[in-house]
């Protein structure tokens, strides 16, 4: 859903200023726009230019997250003022209306939501330089005895010093820092994302100072800038040529929804098959076909060791992401289990892949995906859920929740206490109301409770997420009950996201009436099937292995035993 201010702003402009021609060689030059997220305020530029032959080409520049990174715009038009472009390696896009009043585009850009921004000619004003203070600056506050990491980022160009800060703890990276001002050796900034503020003193390459929080006790850190700029993450189980196998780039058109084609890659064993073939599920959020994260990329490694071991593997970018086409925002569970089977119905047309034996390995909310695709598909020969949900999504989120805030040093009171409003938001976003109704309910709800604007605009902008709303109406027991195929169903002791002792026994009694079901937990990994410290979100970064090698073979060894590969018919097998 749109973000109401920025459509009440759109609006506006539409009612009050009839649209007003320009010159057409008035458009080309620098605007510059502050973009309102629920993360903060982002400045952005574009860049208009016009071509010889008069068309207009432009690029879009973060100057808060990516100073001196140009992404292209294309396309982009100006007619009967109005400004609209698209950026497609972001899947983002941008509808404005020119107001003669303000001389600026007022508008909407839409990334997954609708946001507010408008533009005004000009580059805008430069940030004030702070001199001294780039680079990496590394810091951690202790809350009831767990640490709590975060990552400054410090960069000055021609727009002036701009900062950026980084909470692993929470896999939340690039947050915009705002009033970085110094006075003297007296650093202070804000993150509004997290209702942060920082204040300290500068000694050399040492900040040292307090943070504060809303609603939290201070705590006193030290941002300590680091000697040199961080090695890359060390990945050493990542494939790297040559391989053993065969590896080929494939576009599948999904027909059941119109505009979205799954780039992907094929990885088939030597000889002629037929094989067993998996197709890789990913888990929530856009993702790439390798589920890249934090130099990670599970599904690579998994690829690489089922293809090894001679089953096919297909795993292909998310709808709208990296190099697949049609739009994530708005697509639920429901619509990815369509993509699934569209990358079924490829493999069982090719001939090196055996019709009988193709399966799903869905990983998190892809163990969630592949079931529901499995009602809708006869044809499919086997299922594996890492990690997959197996008790009610509001069961799940609330398991969730507490596990990563007590990790986070967030004490039991503290969780009781905002029990109350989770349930709030999430009787409302569970409904089956409208999305503008569930937004007028929360906005009353929420008035007083003393939030920000941003926590506001962060929880009604979830709550009204269509993906969201499908998933806490999910019950994962009615799709698993049916199924009467193979199922392999695994889940790290240690995850802290799909929690095993909650999820595991849902699965179990809801796949008791299959004759080949294997549900079983595997000691000290991770969400991600790491060998893990406590589970914590925070730590995946930290860890080297991608991917236990146990949960590896146990996939790969257990696949095989079912479907050991056959001939061709009328051919002996190579």
């Amino acid at each position: 859903m749109k973000r109401i201010g920025g459509l009440l702003v759109l609006l506006l402009a539409l009612l009050l200023q009839a649209p007003e021609a320009r010159a057409e060689e008035d458009w080309a030059g620098d605007w510059n726009g502050t973009l309102v997220t629920p993360r903060g305020a982002l400045r952005l530029l574009l860049t208009i230019h016009r071509g010889a032959d008069g068309a207009l080409s432009a690029e879009l520049e973060s100057l808060d997250q990516a100073p001196g990174q140009k992404i292209p715009v294309a396309p982009i038009a100006i007619a009967d003022g109005r400004l609209s472009f698209s950026i497609p390696a972001i899947r983002a896009s941008y509808e404005g209306v020119w107001n003669a009043a303000t001389q600026r585009f007022a508008g909407t850009f839409t990334q997954g939501m609708g946001m507010q921004l408008d533009f005004a000619r000009g580059a805008g004003e430069a940030r004030p330089t702070l001199t001294g203070l780039d680079g990496i600056w590394d810091a951690a506050i202790v809350r009831n005895g767990a640490r709590l990491p975060f990552v400054l980022h410090v960069t000055t160009n021609a727009a002036g010093t701009i900062a950026s800060l980084d909470s692993p703890a929470l896999l939340a990276y690039g947050l915009p820092v705002t009033e970085l001002r110094r006075e003297g050796q007296v650093l202070s900034f804000a993150v509004p994302a997290g209702e942060s503020h920082f204040r300290g003193t500068i000694a050399a390459d040492r900040i040292s100072g307090i943070w504060s929080r809303v609603g939290e006790a201070d705590a006193e850190t030290s941002f300590v800038r680091r000697a040199n700029a961080a090695a890359a993450p060390r990945r050493p189980q990542l494939p790297r040529p040559p391989f053993p196998y065969r590896t080929e780039e494939v576009r599948i058109p999904n027909p059941h929804a119109p505009g979205v084609t799954l780039a992907g890659t094929l990885t088939l064993p030597q000889g002629r098959g037929p094989f067993a073939a998996a197709i890789l599920i990913t888990g929530s959020g856009p993702q790439d076909r390798d589920e890249s994260l934090l130099g990670h990329r599970p599904f690579l490694v998994l690829a690489d060791r089922l293809t090894r071991a001679g089953i096919a593997v297909l795993r292909f970018d998310d709808r709208g992401t990296a190099a697949s086409t049609g739009d994530f925002a708005g697509a639920t569970s429901a619509d990815f289990a369509t993509d699934a089977n569209a990358a079924f119905a490829f493999l069982r047309a090719r001939h090196e892949v055996d019709p009988h034996a193709i399966g799903f390995i869905g990983h998190s909310e892809g163990g969630m995906i592949g079931p529901i695709a499995a009602r809708d598909n006869p044809d499919l020969a086997w299922l594996v859920l890492l990690a997959g949900p197996g008790a009610s999504t509001r069961h799940l989120l609330d398991g969730q929740r507490r596990a990563v805030a007590r990790s986070q040093g967030v004490t039991d009171a503290q969780l009781d206490a905002s029990q109350p409003l989770q349930n709030l938001v999430l009787d409302a976003a569970a409904s089956t109301d409208s999305a503008e109704a569930v937004t007028a309910r929360l906005r009353a709800a929420l008035a007083g409770l003393g939030l920000g604007e941003e926590q506001r605009a962060r929880v009604i902008q979830q709550a009204t997420d269509p993906w969201f709303r499908y998933f806490l109406r999910y019950d994962p027991a009615p799709n698993l009950a049916r199924l009467r195929i193979p199922v392999l169903a695994i889940n790290g002791s240690l995850d802290q996201q799909v929690i095993a002792a909650d999820n595991l026994p849902g699965i179990r009694a809801a796949l008791r009436d299959d004759p080949d079901a294997t549900v079983r937990e595997l000691p000290g990994l991770n969400h991600l099937f790491q060998h893990a410290r406590t589970g914590a979100v925070g730590e995946y970064a930290e860890i080297e292995e991608t991917m236990a090698p146990e949960a590896l073979d146990l996939v790969a060894s257990w696949i095989n035993a079912r479907f050991p590969r056959r001939a061709h018919p009328g051919r002996a097998a190579p």
